[in-house]
């Protein structure tokens, strides 16, 4: 038995339109979105009474999804300290490899992206950053040199 592939990373989201908003900026596009209700739904993410509204995020011609999830019942739980360091225990961050960090966070910014610390250059490898995104997640940049 092996796993056939990572699906999706799913991000809840307090505003679904600004976040798709944020994530088509950085270059993905939504593929689609959907209510999301019912006894399974309940089951499956064992809450009581869900109501929830998710978009599909896909990166063009490549694999891998990011499903940006909004819960209108139960409420959103914020986790104190807000927003959260980055040691924070679970899940911790996802990086997009891009083209050109300067112009991807030139972009990102009027939607509210805010670099945690400042743009570094690992050897002659990789410029990297890690930068605030919707909901005050945590996501990485990577631009590979050379």
């Amino acid at each position: 038995m092996t796993i056939q592939r990572m699906d999706n990373v799913a991000i809840v989201v307090d505003d679904l339109d600004a976040a798709v908003a944020f994530f088509t900026e950085l270059g993905m596009e939504l593929e689609g979105s959907a209510e999301i209700e019912g006894p399974w739904a309940d089951q499956t993410v064992g809450l009581e009474g869900v109501v929830s509204e998710i978009a599909m995020m896909r990166i063009p011609d490549a694999p891998g999804r990011l499903e940006l999830s909004v819960y209108r019942h139960p409420a959103v739980i914020t986790p104190e300290p807000w927003p959260i360091p980055s040691n924070t225990l679970g899940l911790h961050r996802v990086t997009f490899a891009v083209d050109d960090i300067d112009d991807t966070l030139a972009r990102l910014r009027p939607h509210g992206a805010e670099v945690l610390g400042e743009v570094a250059q690992y050897e002659n490898i990789y410029r990297l950053c890690y930068l605030r995104g919707p909901a005050g997640i945590i996501l990485a940049l990577a631009e590979e040199l050379g």
